[in-house]
């Protein structure tokens, strides 16, 4: 009797109040707090939420988690659809999304209000002192290091290891699908993966440790949703994402020593971690000889950097080209596949500047003269973006327009798929129209629209190199395989996995493709009308040749100033 009076003396409270007694239990005290929380939730979202489109009230404390969980993108279009600015709640994070370019482009373009972020789980796989998260004067002496990176020069020396990847990996997708249509969007994936590791780290890496790392980058992009859940709990997604991310850290630590020992021996550049490397090298002994021995300046005086900070930038690098570059491949395979005729265009095109020779290496010139094939990757890129939107931390109050201010420590996520489909920029914005792109065209008069890399102080630093690896890469698989689409109801379906894939994973057929009979219909096409080819140096011929496969009108009338404007 005496454990039950006890008991209840615990749970049973008398509160006096103004001259009552209000008599309450333990389970009053929780509920009453509950509300109190819950109200103080609902309170604060609403005040950060003003006047901008978004869910009327949260569900308390998740808000839209189960939502984030499986993003659509049919969801996400909804959302930019609302209007300029949006917004959504998740846990303790207020999210505000923009649609509209020009809000995009302000966001962008703020570096005093806003930090990137990549995603809410990108601090604690890429490491928070990744110089990706740099901000400021430390973010623009960081990026001046790596610029000489993604030079014209050091583009061409990754030439050759990519196209040796190109190589073995279109064997192997001969090999998959010649029974059957197989789904590619994996081996896309694969060869990506391949294309980064021996494009950043050359020999130093072995065949074992790309198909290693292929399966653990796997987990890195699974956790990199847009809102993760904010404790890193055994077993969740972020938590295989950092075991993975360490796994990789160790190989490029690896690598960056071995290259730090053959450039200190002055061997020859065969990769971009060699690149950055011999940079630190050549700053090094210039600060140390110094211009009174006649030492030559290098064009930029970076500092050494660690191996540490080489293999975080370059799992920085692996995050930001592996993902995106497989989503744009993936595509890029999938609607030359179902627009035969711009296919042979490509086709006439790269066998024409090869001169009739498939086997020509790929050089820098030659993707230079790949002209109608930058079109088809630029309009693949516009049509389907493989990032759909970049988010930032707002560093304190940012007053994007004059009647809302985002709140400081939410995030904020200018979208770029939007910009990227503005008819009034882009015609028929939702048609693959890679003449576009062209000297007829009106896509390149509007700059400020192409934003599938971003803009401002955190644009993509290696864009040119994402270019030129999907232009090389399509341009040498449409002269050597011949490949077909299997059309399902989710070939158009757009599947969020940190980018966006055909939600079918894309059916392909490959076979070998033999491009002699081409070559010869070119010819012949040539030598039927020999006057207008008639004192023409090569360049000019193959110049008349990408326009005449390439329109269907007749060359006869104004031929030559068909070939000045192209």
């Amino acid at each position: 009797m005496g454990t039950t009076n006890v008991t209840e003396s615990a749970v049973k409270h008398t509160l006096h109040l103004f001259g009552h007694e209000l008599h309450f239990s333990g389970w009053t005290i929780c509920f009453t707090i509950l509300a109190i929380l819950i109200a103080y939730d609902q309170i604060s979202y609403q005040i950060q939420k003003g006047t901008i489109p978004g869910p009327i009230v949260k569900i308390p404390f998740m808000g839209s988690f189960l939502d984030s969980m499986k993003p659509t993108f049919e969801k996400y279009h909804t959302k930019w659809m609302s209007g300029p600015l949006s917004c959504v709640s998740v846990f303790h994070k207020f999210v505000v999304i923009a649609s509209e370019r020009e809000m995009s482009r302000k966001i962008l373009n703020s570096p005093n209000y806003v930090q990137p972020c990549v995603v809410d789980a990108g601090k604690k796989i890429l490491k928070p002192n990744n110089w990706v998260f740099l901000d400021g004067k430390a973010h623009v002496e960081y990026r001046k290091g790596l610029n000489g990176l993604f030079t014209r020069r050091a583009l061409a020396n990754y030439l050759p290891a990519q196209e040796a990847v190109y190589n073995k990996y279109f064997k192997e997708f001969l090999d998959y699908s010649k029974d059957d249509y197989k789904q590619y969007m994996i081996p896309f994936r694969d060869i990506n993966v391949a294309v980064s590791c021996r494009t950043f780290c050359g020999s130093y890496i072995s065949d074992d440790a790309i198909t290693e790392i292929a399966d653990h980058y796997w987990r890195i992009t699974a956790a990199m949703e847009l809102v993760n859940f904010p404790i890193v709990l055994p077993f969740t997604k972020i938590w295989y994402g950092i075991k993975a991310r360490d796994v990789v850290m160790k190989f490029f630590m690896n690598a960056a020593a071995q290259s730090r020992k053959n450039m200190e021996a002055g061997k020859p550049i065969t990769c971009m971690m060699d690149e950055w490397i011999h940079e630190m090298i050549e700053a090094r002994e210039y600060k140390e000889k110094g211009a009174a021995e006649g030492a030559e300046k290098p064009s930029i005086l970076i500092r050494d950097f660690s191996d540490e900070e080489i293999s975080l930038t370059f799992l920085s690098f692996l995050f930001a080209s592996q993902d995106a570059t497989s989503s744009a491949m993936t595509w890029l395979f999938q609607m030359l596949a179902d627009n035969p005729e711009v296919l042979r265009k490509v086709r006439e095109e790269q066998i024409s500047i090869r001169n009739g020779d498939p086997k020509a290496p790929i050089t820098i010139d030659l993707v230079d003269k790949m002209e109608y094939t930058r079109w088809v990757v630029k309009e693949c890129l516009r049509l389907r973006p493989p990032v759909l939107m970049v988010p930032y931390r707002v560093k304190k109050g940012f007053p994007i327009r004059s009647d809302y201010t985002i709140p400081k420590d939410s995030m904020v996520v200018p979208t770029l798929w939007c910009a990227l489909h503005d008819p009034e920029v882009f015609p028929e914005p939702d048609n693959f129209i890679p003449e576009r792109w062209g000297p007829e065209g009106t896509a390149e008069k509007s700059p400020k629209s192409w934003l599938v890399f971003g803009t401002g102080p955190h644009v993509c630093l290696g864009q040119r190199y994402a270019v030129m690896h999907l232009i090389a890469c399509i341009g040498k698989a449409s002269i050597e395989l011949d490949w077909k689409h299997k059309r399902t109801e989710d070939s158009d379906t757009q599947m969020i996995f940190a980018t966006t894939f055909p939600q079918d994973m894309c059916y392909l057929k490959f076979s070998p493709f033999d491009s002699t009979k081409l070559w010869n219909e070119l010819r012949h096409k040539k030598h039927e009308k020999p006057e207008k080819h008639e004192g023409h140096d090569l360049q000019r011929e193959q110049s008349i040749n990408t326009v005449a496969s390439s329109t269907t009108e007749s060359l006869a009338e104004g031929l030559t100033q068909t070939v000045t404007e192209a």
